[in-house]
Parts: C-alpha cells; structure tokens; sequence
C-alpha cells in the first residue's frame, strides 16, 4: 500500500498482462477497470446501475450453469452467486465507474464486473483455503464480452419494461378511462387548426388519448418478443467456441428463474450479436410511446392556457413558481416537464 501524491489516495498496485497499474486501495475492482477509467475520461456518464445487475444476473446464472456442467466446484459456484447477491441487493454504483463511451464491446463493463465479482466472491471463500475466484477463468468462464453485453442489453430492457414501464402504462390507462368517463357529458368545441369546428365532448378526447396509450403498449408488448432471446452462448462471433453447447439454452434457463421472466436462447447467434435490430425494434416502440404521452401532455397543456386570454378549457395544479420577475406567478408545469 502506498500514498497518491496527486490525490493523496491510498491505492494498491495490481498486475496484469501489460503490467503494474495503481488501483484505489479499497475499490472492488481491479486492474482492467482502473485502466479503462484511465483511457475513457469522456463523458462523467457511466452505464446504468440496471445494466450492471443485468450483467451481474448473467454471472450468477452462468456460474450455476458450470457447476450443473461440472465446470465449476460448488464452492466457487456459491462463492460466486454469492458475490453476485451481495451486488443484485445493493443501491450503490461505486464499484463500476467506467464512462458509457469505452471499447465498442463493452469488454471494460463486463471486466469490470468480472472483478468486482471475482474480489467480493474471494473474501466470501476465505474459509475455503481452496477456493480462488479468477475473474477470467471462473466469473467469466464460457463467455465472452461479445454475447455478454448484447443480452445485458436485453435483460435489462425487459426486466426495466416488466418491472416499471408496463404497470405505469396500465395504470395510466385506468386513470384516462376515469377520466373519460367522468367528462362523458361535458360538451365543447373541437378545433382543427387550431380554429373553431364542430362539438366534441372532453370524454371523448379522452377516449383517444386512452387508446393511444393502450395502442402504444400493444407494440411495446410485441417488440418485447425478440428481446426475449438471448445471445448468450455464442461467446466471441456466435459460433460458441470455448463454451459448452448446452450453455446458452441452460442460461437462458437460469436467468428466466431468478428474474421471473421468460427468455430463451436465440435461435441464430450470429444475428444476435452481430445486429441489435431487436432492440431498435423496441425503441421504435418506445418512441412512439414517447410521440404520444407527447401529444396528450400538450394538448392538455393548450386546453389549460390561460387562465383569462387562453382557452381555459381545463384547470390543472398549479405546482411551480414560474418567474423571476413576477414573483406571485405560480404555472401548472408538469405538462411542460413531460
């Protein structure tokens, strides 16, 4: 252990095949991630703590999956799965502070979890004089950062979708039928061009706004298909070198158990991890969800000008202070926000 002069940190050094690198002396990472934090200081970003459970996710299913194989002992199994909950119950994206913009394969991501692992599950075996977790051979055995990442990607979009997406729309839903049906009977005029047309009621507004949500969840739950199937198992081009060949099918297995979410083993592993066509799929989707809470947040946003030279057909919180030079001027922003 020694003393930073630039930062007064204390670090340790770790080798690795290129050499010696000084790595902060209680960070739970090593040698790979303290260099790519050096080669890509670009943005401040770093990868979402969602993603980085989602690869952690892929460990902990492929460390059960090479014991199952007899691939691994179940002392580094547990020691790893182990490591592997201890990170899946954390709030803190400490340990992984490597930028978003980095090696094309996200290989300094998957390392870097690769070692955050590999340290946590070592201190975990420490009673087992015989157990030694290696971030390469063991947290990372029959992968490859080239099939890791494209179901990372996958895995976390879908858990994010099931988990936190698809209960806000449905519930959005409900909240409009409500609201159709509470201004059922409330008459008043439709406008094209923004110049007066013919009477519409305010429940029938409604009513297309619900069935723009309802449509936009529809293609969300159909584009959801094809992330279902997972790349991994391919390892570094798709034709599987290095790892079992029931490992992917058996992965797929291991995540769908522990996530409570179905996914399976692509059926070409080429395409998956050679096109991301499934996810650009599903962010059509989710773009055409974002055009339509768009429209509706500013059509309510016109209807509720006012509240004396606008149309003031709507009355919605006034939640804001909205000027520095008026300082009484509350506006009902979260339309705006949206």
């Amino acid at each position: 252990m020694k003393k930073n002069n630039e930062s007064s940190l204390k670090t340790r050094i770790v080798k690795d095949t290129m050499g010696e690198v000084n790595v902060p002396y209680d960070a739970l990472y090593g040698a790979q991630t303290q260099r790519a934090i050096n080669n890509f200081p670009i943005s401040g970003n770093v990868l979402s703590f969602d993603f980085i459970k989602s690869v952690v996710i892929i460990k902990r299913s492929a460390a059960i999956t090479n014991f199952k194989l007899k691939l691994l002992t179940k002392n580094q199994k547990d020691a790893i799965v182990y490591a592997a909950d201890i990170i899946l119950k954390s709030k803190s994206s400490e340990h992984f502070p490597i930028d978003v913009f980095q090696t094309g394969s996200g290989t300094s991501t998957n390392m870097n979890v690769n070692e955050v692992l590999s340290n946590l599950a070592n201190k975990y075996s420490k009673i087992d004089s015989n157990t030694n977790i290696h971030p390469n051979d063991h947290v990372n055995m029959g992968q490859s950062s080239n099939d890791v990442i494209p179901t990372a990607i996958n895995v976390s979009s879908m858990l994010m979708v099931e988990q936190k997406l698809i209960p806000s729309l449905k519930n959005m839903i409900t909240v409009l039928e409500k609201k159709e049906y509470e201004f059922k009977d409330v008459l008043k005029i439709g406008r094209t061009h923004l110049q007066d047309a013919t009477p519409i009621t305010l429940g029938q507004e409604f009513s297309g706004y619900k069935e723009m949500i309802k449509k936009s969840l529809k293609r969300i739950e159909y584009s959801k298909e094809n992330l279902r199937r997972l790349a991994q198992g391919g390892t570094a081009v798709g034709t599987g070198i290095n790892t079992h060949k029931n490992f992917g099918k058996m992965v797929a297995s291991e995540i769908s158990n522990y996530t409570k979410v179905k996914f399976v083993k692509t059926p070409n592993h080429f395409e998956a991890q050679s096109s991301q066509d499934s996810v650009v799929e599903f962010s059509g989707s989710l773009k055409s969800l974002s055009v339509c809470l768009n429209k509706i947040a500013n059509d309510i946003r016109w209807l509720a000008s006012g509240p004396r030279s606008g149309l003031g057909e709507l009355i919605i919180p006034s939640v804001q202070p909205g000027s520095s030079i008026m300082p009484g001027k509350v506006n009902p922003v979260i339309c705006e926000s949206v």
